[in-house]
């Protein structure tokens, strides 16, 4: 082969190898600048269910990169020095689609970091808690993602129509909680004529009842017992619960409302519940009760005051007045933001920590254009010591603040129920970066 055909082969291969480097050094840039700002604003906690990358195994392809949902949005997964890492863990939704597409088997999905331990009931692959005959599906197992659950919820009680638990007289199941684990668990029973009763301590939605009015709400298509394929990806909090609620009276799901259950005993295999209104016993029961059913209170002076709430439903109830939202989590800035970007209102955002480390940046994105607009005030490291009729008592950095107040949302997250699991002998372990 003469120099001329040589350069003729060479000279494009060279050509490609270039744009190939050149590609790969303006992703490693741009991943590694994106880890560098997650590292510098304190946003290194996932806050469920996220991925965790064996470097030894990883090629750095880059499909998972490619596959996160969050990616048109934000830099979740990136490729840095050739290998994917999470570059910007709090934006990461547990979505599990990395995981799928990984042609390596490098991702393994797990829950807390070694840093940040998740509570997380024991579970058997088929969501059989240490109880036998209590499964449990969805939030309350760490699947937060709309999606996740309600795939969760049908498998779970799948499971328990599997083990064939039944007792004569009795429910073959108990479904606590109708969010979205204990909706797809309800129209799973419909589907496989099972014997069933779903009980809600709140409305329809559960977690998904309490966001703000107009919320756009990030799930993904899944496919339900009865209903078929829902195509939904972004939508509002309403579009999503007018669906659900179509969903329940079209199918005449068996959902009693506003009914919470206080006691659980297991008397010779059977399961004997009471609620707040009445009596029930059951073969198997199912816990799709969220993790956010009992708000996380401050424990200060004055809490018990009616100008005090733990969720945000309609900004506009607040409009023209001194308001104060305490937390740092995604919740605690969307209501902020949400009051803020009313107008004619002074609202207070007070949290203890110096940086939103478990908010999404789009959150705290809106937060910090609310501020610069004067529309926000700011208090980081700040801690509420007693609420007043007319003023909040803060310390912040050491120092004694006072603010006038009309009214005070506490979004500070909500407590695993351990002592309603302990009661009934279910297990919790706390995960520190493992599955």
């Amino acid at each position: 082969m003469d120099s001329l055909s040589l350069a003729l082969y060479a000279l494009p291969l060279l050509a490609i190898l270039s744009v190939y480097i050149w590609r790969q050094r303006n992703v490693h840039r741009r991943h590694l600048q994106a880890q560098q700002e997650s590292i510098a604003a304190g946003m290194t906690e996932p806050a469920s269910l996220h991925p965790h990358i064996d470097a030894s195994l990883c090629l750095g392809c880059g499909a998972c990169v490619k596959a996160c949902p969050e990616s048109p949005l934000h830099d979740v997964l990136g490729l840095i020095d050739g290998k994917a890492v999470l570059v910007g863990p709090s934006d990461c939704i547990g979505h599990g689609a990395c995981k799928t597409v990984c042609p390596f088997n490098a991702i393994t999905l797990v829950f807390g970091t070694e840093r940040r331990g998740l509570d997380i009931p024991v579970l058997k692959p088929t969501f059989e808690s240490n109880v036998q005959g209590i499964y449990v599906a969805g939030e309350l197992g760490g699947m937060g993602l709309i999606k996740n659950a309600l795939t969760q919820g049908q498998q779970a009680l799948e499971s328990i129509a599997q083990a064939g638990i039944k007792r004569p007289g009795v429910l073959d199941v108990l479904i606590v909680g109708a969010g979205p684990a204990g909706l797809a668990a309800s129209l799973a029973a419909k589907k496989l004529g099972l014997n069933y009763q779903t009980v809600e301590q709140d409305s329809l939605g559960g977690a998904v009842f309490q966001y703000p009015r107009g919320k756009l709400v990030m799930t993904a298509p899944v496919i339900l017992p009865i209903v078929g394929k829902v195509q939904f990806r972004n939508t509002s909090k309403e579009e999503l619960l007018k669906f659900w609620t179509q969903a329940c009276t079209g199918n005449q799901l068996k959902i009693r409302y506003q009914e919470r259950v206080e006691s659980m005993e297991n008397r010779g295999g059977t399961f004997h519940i009471r609620t707040s209104t009445q009596q029930y016993t059951a073969a198997a029961v199912l816990l799709a009760i969220g993790r956010r059913g009992t708000p996380r209170k401050l424990g200060v002076p004055g809490e018990d005051l009616p100008k005090v709430v733990y969720r945000l439903i309609d900004p506009e109830q607040y409009r023209g007045r001194q308001v104060m939202v305490v937390g740092g989590g995604d919740s605690a800035l969307e209501a902020a933001a949400s009051v803020a970007e009313l107008g004619n209102t002074a609202v207070v955002l007070s949290y203890r920590g110096d940086a939103f480390q478990r908010a999404k940046q789009r959150n705290r994105q809106r937060v910090e254009a609310a501020s610069a607009a004067g529309l926000l005030k700011v208090l980081l490291n700040s801690q509420v010591r007693e609420i007043r009729p007319q003023e909040v008592l803060l310390q912040q950095s050491g120092k004694d603040v006072r603010i006038r107040n009309d009214a005070v949302i506490v979004s500070a997250g909500g407590i695993l129920p351990n002592e309603f699991l302990r009661s009934i002998g279910i297990q919790v372990e706390t995960k520190f970066g493992t599955a």
